[in-house]
């Protein structure tokens, strides 16, 4: 069994990251700023500020992981100052998969949709094409999305400096089994007063994105899938509304791009490179999700 090191491992995407590869039977070095207040089988969990790249480097290097899962962030521009986002998304991201690459790890991290300059833009965003796909230009205003960019950046250096595989992995708004969250937006939804969606009400359940995570690192398998640096969009195949897509751009935004193939509730984002490079496709909908059992992690 392989040596994960996950980032965020407290975070909701962090903490449910940890207990599938600690479900595996992988030993889960689970780093965040704080320990959790339980324990969990498989898994090791240590303190540790991430800007400080020594405190980094000396916990992966400790650690020896076959493989980092970097999930850590200030998950957006809003809740703190614009630099401070910057900076930590930045310097952080920079340590952990500098450090990772040096031990010779395998790399997958949490990128975003939002480095296409889509959910916090000021004004309305529409692509010059739908679908969006990974050659589709990267045009951020916000700190978040441009530390994204900057992160994607960080990743191709470290696969080249390195000769390691880096998969940055562009989510779409996580969501978890049982919540509440999309069926709220939904049933309080109407076009006519609805404000502009900076990614057209896309979403990806977190299990799926997890399997997109377990893909890229690939821990049972001798390789890696992937040679050096690769950005892969991770999205759910629908919109959350249960609408067709394109009238509902449509009918909030005003307008569509002249160039848009998109069919009935298909996501605005085109996630076929991931199924090409990883094997992978997203198989939770917001239709079961909303109402499944699952618990959360018990060590938080």
């Amino acid at each position: 069994m392989a040596t994960i090191l996950v980032t965020g491992s407290c975070g909701g995407v962090g903490s449910w990251t940890v207990d599938h590869f600690a479900d595996a039977g992988h030993e889960v070095v689970g780093v965040d700023v704080r320990t959790p207040p339980g324990t969990r089988e498989n898994a090791d969990f240590k303190a540790a500020d991430l800007t400080d790249y020594g405190e980094t480097k000396q916990l992966i290097e400790a650690a020896d992981p076959d493989a980092v899962v970097h999930l850590a962030a200030i998950p957006d521009p809003e809740s703190h100052a614009g630099s401070r986002v910057f900076e930590n998304n930045v310097v952080s991201t920079y340590n952990v998969l500098d450090a990772a690459g040096g031990a010779g790890a395998r790399i997958a991290w949490a990128s975003s949709e939002s480095l296409y300059g889509t959910v916090f833009s000021e004004e309305e965003w529409l692509p010059d094409a739908f679908p969006v796909d990974e050659e589709t230009p990267t045009e951020p205003e916000d700190p978040y999305g441009l530390s994204k960019v900057v992160g994607e950046e960080i990743g191709a250096r470290v696969a080249r400096r390195y000769d390691v595989s880096v998969v940055s992995l562009r989510a779409s708004w996580v969501t978890y089994p049982g919540a509440d969250d999309t069926r709220t937006a939904r049933e309080g939804f109407d076009p006519a007063t609805a404000e502009l969606s900076g990614n057209c009400w896309s979403y990806v359940d977190v299990r799926d994105l997890i399997a997109a995570i377990e893909a890229a690192v690939a821990p049972d398998a001798p390789e890696p899938p992937i040679d050096g640096h690769e950005a892969v969009l991770v999205v759910a195949a629908e919109n959350f509304l249960g609408r067709d897509t394109a009238p509902t751009i449509e009918a909030v935004h005003g307008d569509l791009p002249a160039d848009c193939d998109i069919e009935g509730d298909e996501s605005v984002f085109d996630c076929s490179k991931a199924k090409r490079l990883l094997g992978w496709e997203p198989t939770h909908s917001w239709r079961e999700a909303e109402d499944a059992d699952a618990a959360g992690p018990a060590f938080l």
